[in-house]
């Protein structure tokens, strides 16, 4: 005798052959329960992550690098300092009147742009996801930081609140 199952279809119970999910009137949701469960597949694979982590997200070599600092003890000890410094609070925000917990640490000049300020404390500053997002989108036009951008010979701008300024102006 053939393994069956109920239709996933609300209030159905009509039975259904393995391996199908719908029975005959409710068919037409088999295809979209699929490609859910293929995601969701796709999304708690270890394969497809390490291959995400390896190859896709590590696309050079000065990529790599600059993602390997990050797993090192002492990107993890530095981070831990800003955070104490800056109280947890987003120092994009206080510039502008606003307190906003926060937990993610930024180099205020991108390190893609200049290498020798990844480990300099005074470069690092502490930002909400909002103010991340839009700093990192003010990067890719000031200093062409970014996948496919090309590098801009342009001046480091260290002070907080002149990227706020030009943030906000975009």
């Amino acid at each position: 005798m053939p393994r069956t199952r109920r239709c996933r279809y609300p209030n159905c119970h009509a039975m259904v052959a393995f391996p199908h999910y719908y029975c005959k009137q409710h068919y037409e949701h088999e295809a979209e329960y699929l490609a859910s469960r293929q995601r969701w597949a796709r999304g708690n694979d270890k394969q497809y992550t390490h291959k995400y982590n390896t190859v896709t997200r590590y696309r050079n070599e000065d990529k790599r690098q600059q993602y390997s600092f990050y797993r090192t003890r002492q990107w993890s000890h530095l981070r831990q300092q800003v955070l104490e410094r800056d109280h947890y609070l987003c120092a994009y925000c206080k510039v502008q009147g606003v307190i906003t917990p926060a937990k993610t640490v930024d180099h205020v000049v991108p390190i893609e742009f200049d290498e020798a300020l990844k480990a300099d404390i005074d470069n690092l500053a502490v930002i909400c996801g909002k103010c991340h997002r839009a700093k990192t989108e003010f990067e890719q036009k000031y200093y062409g930081t970014g996948q496919g951008n090309e590098l801009k010979s342009v001046t480091p701008i260290n002070d907080i609140s002149s990227i706020v300024v030009l943030m906000n102006k975009e």
